[in-house]
């Protein structure tokens, strides 16, 4: 810690920021609408910026860097996707869904489903324990626990980096910091911590390019790894793994930029048409500028280092390296890196304790569920940290296996229900219910038998989740005018 002391210092004046913010968030959270959209009053600069610092968390950093190390160029394809799916969210999905759930007052992504597929979220104040708000509720409960079990991880490990405390100890300090200003705050706190982490993240992305890529040599030193026979996978498509499955697996992160409700929710927030182009230009740019410099860095990293077995620890340790980064370097990346982290975190958890209130908890009507909704949501704040910190002290697998995961499943339970439920007037919501089913099974089978070698289970599972719904909406789903319901198709028309 008397090396690090200037990395002290900055998390101490980064927590005192997150406090602020969560007492202004605290201020503007006088009821439902402003404590988990920000009362559908933001500024498109201020959501874009959160829409891609919510994104880039430690699977960009830490997760996805690693990855580069083992699969070498063909990992790009992964940014590339990233950057083309997140213009496609903003310029085809974003419009569409910001009416959509302006007009019903959606507030979850449940809400959405609702709105769209049984006629409004009255009809869902009606019936909230029908199948179709309780199953999405759960799948995003579960997606979003094993996201931030990823987080925890990648957190715990820079904490033990840095600090040289126990990964427990480094757990519960990420713990109590995202609680605090999570649960105060709200969606408000939320995104005005992003837009900092935002920016820190962007600078903090292109420091870490500058500095590997100095030390292992110069963006030439590539052609050195292209001399030695050991490293020709690095530069075959299918060299670490098939690169049929490694577009699954680009596929499966890009398409949570659609269908994840922490990146949906975004544009419940904001204000105004005019604020979707704007937002757009600062979500693209902003990743963009994230993703292109630190893929490359797992490349680079193999002329600086040998005999890695966790890749989960590449960056941490070059961060940690003084013959790497100058020590105020390291410092500063540290709470960068720390800020990319507690930007999806804090969003996950808003997104997965409001699901888990609105649509199971008061549900159930259990005593004062419907009396004290701020109170219930900030609880369900603090017990999903706990349960997610939990499961980090032992997890699953490393944090590109459980993001990815997590990604497949929303991809194969919302994916069709969100795309042609702005797109196709049929629908129905057996149809979205058939479908998210179909679509985990098909999932779940897929990986058990060992078949995602072959094949990412990301393509099975999304064609199988598209065909039940076709199949279901064109025997009995009913038609709507969506032209009435969402307004015109783009928001560059």
């Amino acid at each position: 810690m008397t090396e690090h002391w200037l990395a002290m210092v900055l998390l101490l004046t980064y927590s005192l920021l997150l406090l602020h913010n969560a007492y202004v968030g605290s201020k503007a959270s006088t009821g439902l609408d402003e404590f988990y959209v920000g009362g559908r009053k933001m500024g498109g600069l201020a959501i874009g910026i959160s829409f891609f610092a919510t994104f880039a968390s430690t699977n960009s950093y830490i997760g996805h860097a690693g990855k580069g190390y083992t699969y070498g160029l063909a990992w790009m394809a992964m940014p590339l996707m990233l950057i083309l799916f997140t213009y496609i969210t903003w310029r085809w999905i974003g419009p569409k869904t910001r009416r959509l759930a302006a007009r019903f007052d959606a507030l979850t992504l449940p809400d959405f489903l609702a709105s769209r597929f049984l006629g409004s979220t009255a009809t869902a104040r009606a019936e909230p324990k029908h199948p179709l708000l309780i199953v999405s509720g759960l799948v995003i409960v579960f997606c979003s626990v094993l996201y931030l079990i990823a987080i925890f991880k990648g957190v715990g490990h820079l904490f033990e980096s840095f600090f040289n405390v126990p990964y427990e100890v480094a757990i519960g300090i990420a713990l109590v910091i995202v609680m605090l200003y999570t649960s105060v705050g709200g969606f408000v706190s939320v995104v005005r911590t992003d837009v900092i982490q935002g920016v820190l993240m962007m600078v903090g992305a292109v420091t870490i390019f500058y500095f590997v890529t100095s030390a292992a040599g110069g963006v030439g030193a590539l052609t050195d790894l292209t001399q030695m026979p050991s490293k020709d996978f690095l530069f075959d498509l299918n060299g670490g793994i098939p690169f049929v499955v490694l577009l699954g697996i680009a596929l499966s992160g890009s398409l949570k930029l659609i269908v994840d409700p922490r990146q949906t929710s975004r544009f419940y927030a904001l204000k105004d048409e005019a604020s979707l182009r704007q937002g757009m230009w600062a979500a693209v740019i902003g990743l963009t500028i994230v993703q292109l410099c630190l893929y490359p860095v797992g490349i680079y990293a193999h002329l600086l280092m040998s005999g890695v077995t966790d890749t989960d620890l590449i960056i941490p340790t070059l961060v940690n390296d003084p013959s790497v980064f100058p020590i105020w370097a390291g410092d500063f990346l540290f709470i960068a890196i720390i800020a990319a982290a507690m930007s999806s975190m804090d969003s996950v958890l808003l997104v997965a304790a409001s699901t888990l209130y609105k649509n199971l908890v008061q549900a159930s009507n259990w005593g004062s569920a419907s009396t004290f909704p701020l109170a219930w949501t900030r609880a369900c704040v603090l017990l999903l940290a706990f349960i997610s910190a939990g499961f980090a002290l032992n997890p699953p697998g490393d944090i590109l296996a459980i993001t990815i995961f997590s990604g497949s499943v929303y991809a194969a339970c919302f994916f069709p229900a969100v795309v042609c439920g702005l797109y196709w007037r049929k629908g129905s919501a057996v149809g979205v219910l058939a479908s998210m089913a179909a679509g985990a099974a098909t999932l779940v089978v897929w990986i058990g038998t060992g078949m995602s070698s072959v094949l990412h289970e990301v393509f099975p599972a999304l064609a199988v989740s598209l065909v039940v719904y076709c199949i279901v909406a064109l025997q009995g789903g009913k038609e709507v005018d969506l032209e009435q319901m969402v307004g015109r198709d783009s928001l560059l028309d």
